[in-house]
């Protein structure tokens, strides 16, 4: 088997690579391609908040294998709304304020298990001007989660559903600047 090229992070204007990084998203996560075109509009959105940052990792000859986007929460963001009574219900809806929200974070199933989602997350949150940070991820045993773990996020809350999903997800929180070291 032949060894995977280095992978560059950097900030990446996400909306022009759109196609690219849903690509990414739906071989990560999983997605079809109804549900991948669901996701088109509200990632353009979500680019447009105030503070929305992206990053990329990047494969040569540029090619887009993993990226994380997120933003200064907002209570009246969507996301918020949903999440808002579970994390009151265990005492934790302050972690809303005040915080940066990783929205998405995927790397491309080839480029797993090499280091990229820890880079992605850690680069991003590095240039949060939030103490905290949160995120939602699915409620079950999985990489990512002992990936959040590993880097400071606790559950806040469980069992959370979003419509349209039949998954339930956990609501993550961690102080920042993230853990380092495995």
């Amino acid at each position: 088997m032949a060894a995977l090229p280095a992978v560059v992070i950097e900030p990446v204007d996400l909306a022009t690579r759109l196609d690219e990084a849903l690509t990414v998203q739906a071989l990560a996560f999983g997605l079809s391609a109804d549900e991948v075109e669901v996701r088109r509009p509200i990632v353009h959105r979500h680019l447009l908040q105030p503070g929305a940052r992206a990053l990329g990792a990047l494969a040569p000859p540029g090619n887009l294998v993993g990226f994380v986007y997120g933003m200064p929460n907002d209570r009246r963001h969507w996301w918020s709304t949903v999440v808002e009574s579970p994390l009151r219900r265990g005492g934790n809806d302050g972690w809303l304020d005040d915080a940066f929200v990783i929205t998405e974070l995927h790397v491309h199933p080839a480029f797993q298990a090499r280091g990229i989602g820890r880079s992605l997350i850690t680069a991003i949150t590095d240039t949060a001007d939030e103490p905290r940070s949160i995120l939602s991820a699915v409620d079950t045993e999985s990489p990512a989660r002992r990936l959040y773990r590993s880097l400071g996020y606790q559950d806040l809350a469980r069992r959370v559903l979003f419509p349209s999903t039949i998954s339930p997800y956990a609501v993550m929180g961690a102080p920042l600047p993230l853990r380092r070291g495995n």
